[in-house]
């Protein structure tokens, strides 16, 4: 077993109780396999997202995306937080997750983040049964990800995401994520999040 192997299997999650094995097993890595992610395997992933559960069918997600080595994958990087910056230009393909503001009469479509956020955990899935990592981010500088991909006025970019399959070398992190990435999880407890009758947290 190689490094790479170890930490994915030290990462599966410790469930209090008994889940889906693909769920058990995702993680957010911040490295990969210096390998192009397949057509079909990219085709796979937007087909999991086509099929996703949508308010009123509404499937208001979009996404730009580029492979590494391209101009388009160089500017989605730019966009991107120092932070995020550190790690993500080993990914083989860079994502922007985007949502659609309004319906087709014109009125604030409130529910779409959230179906974004149902497309997104259905790419997830999706790509762990194929072996390749989702790492979605946060730290993106939306505003200027808008001008610079001509974003149409009423389509709000959401999150930046780093696409591979899992393996990679720890030395291509900074001292400091390689760490990270060794990392124990953690996640809050049940009782902290799920309560029943009325809310009550602990």
């Amino acid at each position: 077993m190689n490094l790479a192997e170890q930490i994915r299997l030290e990462n599966i999650a410790d469930t209090d109780y008994e889940i889906f094995a693909l769920l058990k097993q995702r993680y957010s890595p911040r490295t990969f396999k210096k390998e192009a992610i397949k057509e079909r395997h990219l085709k796979q992933l937007f087909e999991a997202v086509r099929w996703s559960a949508s308010s009123n069918n509404l499937q208001p997600w979009r996404f730009i995306y580029a492979e590494k080595g391209t101009k388009a994958f160089k500017n989605i990087y730019n966009c991107l937080s120092d932070f995020n910056k550190s790690w993500t230009k080993n990914a083989p393909v860079l994502m922007f997750s985007v949502y659609k503001e309004k319906t087709k009469d014109g009125k604030e479509n409130f529910h779409a983040l959230h179906d974004l956020g149902l497309s997104l955990g259905s790419m997830t899935v999706q790509a762990q049964y194929l072996g390749i990592a989702v790492h979605h981010m946060a730290g993106v500088d939306w505003e200027k990800a808008q001008k610079e991909f001509n974003v149409p006025e009423g389509y709000h970019i959401s999150t930046a995401i780093a696409i591979g399959y899992y393996g990679g070398d720890l030395e291509d992190l900074p001292e400091e994520l390689q760490k990270q990435e060794t990392a124990k999880r953690m996640r809050i407890s049940q009782q902290e999040f799920a309560f029943k009758d009325e809310w009550n947290p602990k």
